[in-house]
């Protein structure tokens, strides 16, 4: 599916499923349980986004303190971020899908079927990840270190047991 066909289902499909699916609610159970349970999801929703949101900030200052990249927790703080709009949507199916990213065991298994499709799609070439200049991000990096005589480098604090995780070739452009 095209970029733009995917951008038309989630801007326009999504929101007529959802006001589909409340309309159907609300004819079952009534207009103001309906509205009831939109305004409640988006309440839970927010403080358990905020709980789980907490718990992360310290997953990522105890990885900090001991001196490791915090990756795994910061993919759960990008999935609770997400979970939390998702909740803040007003809908159902929304609400579900907010609830899967918020709850730690569901997170969990999402994030680990985003991972393998974003690993199969590095391997299969149709994600490719280039930089531009001397080290991710330009700037000054304490932690870019620059292998001698190449243009490979790494990133990462520089310990025996890190050696650097991530390697970077810089682009060279369309000569190479």
């Amino acid at each position: 599916m095209s970029l733009l066909g995917r951008l038309f289902l989630l801007f326009v499909g999504v929101p007529l499923l959802e006001l589909y699916v409340l309309v159907q609610m609300g004819q079952l159970v009534g207009v103001w349980p309906t509205i009831g349970l939109v305004v409640l999801t988006g309440l839970a929703g927010a403080a358990l986004a905020r709980l789980e949101g907490l718990r992360t900030i310290w997953k990522v200052r105890g990885e900090l303190a001991h001196g490791r990249l915090p990756g795994g927790a910061l993919l759960d703080g990008f999935a609770i971020l997400l979970g939390g709009a998702l909740l803040l949507t007003p809908g159902i199916l929304t609400d579900l899908v907010g609830f899967s990213f918020l709850l730690p065991p569901t997170r969990k298994v999402l994030l680990g079927r985003i991972r393998n499709s974003l690993e199969r799609r590095l391997k299969s070439g149709a994600i490719r990840i280039t930089t531009v200049g001397g080290f991710p991000g330009g700037g000054f990096d304490p932690f870019w270190r620059q292998g001698e005589g190449s243009d490979r480098g790494t990133w990462g604090p520089e310990t025996p047991d890190h050696p650097g995780e991530i390697v970077i070739e810089p682009d060279k452009g369309r000569d190479g």
